[in-house]
């Protein structure tokens, strides 16, 4: 299984990769700093599920989340954000995000995830 987790704060990726190597130790890691990269990342490396946070400089992830469903409608996206607003969740949601939820990301939370918003 192939994740790109995108944010671009060094702790927050830190915390979702954590997370993840306890759920899924085998999967293959990407990372990207910002929303071009993470759409850049994604065209090549097309992988199984994005995490991807919203407040980014370069591209935000409301932009990222659209072009990366423009490259594959069917992506996986899982949002990650600090801003919990109602709003904010339903914008993302309406653009095509599996789900939505606030930082930091845990283990319990991660586990959630993976059995009840990303098909494999």
């Amino acid at each position: 299984m192939k994740i790109l987790v995108v944010d671009d704060s060094k702790i927050a990726r830190m915390s979702v990769i954590k997370s993840l190597k306890v759920v899924h130790p085998d999967a293959e890691l990407i990372q990207a700093t910002n929303g071009l990269e993470a759409v850049e990342s994604y065209k090549k490396e097309r992988p199984d599920v994005v995490f991807l946070d919203l407040t980014m400089p370069v591209m935000d992830g409301y932009e990222a989340l659209k072009k990366i469903k423009e490259i594959d409608k069917e992506a996986q996206v899982i949002v990650v954000s600090a801003d919990i607003q109602s709003e904010a969740k339903l914008r993302v949601l309406v653009a095509g995000a599996k789900n939505m939820y606030p930082k930091p990301i845990n283990v319990e939370i991660m586990v959630q995830i993976f059995e009840q918003d990303i098909l494999l």
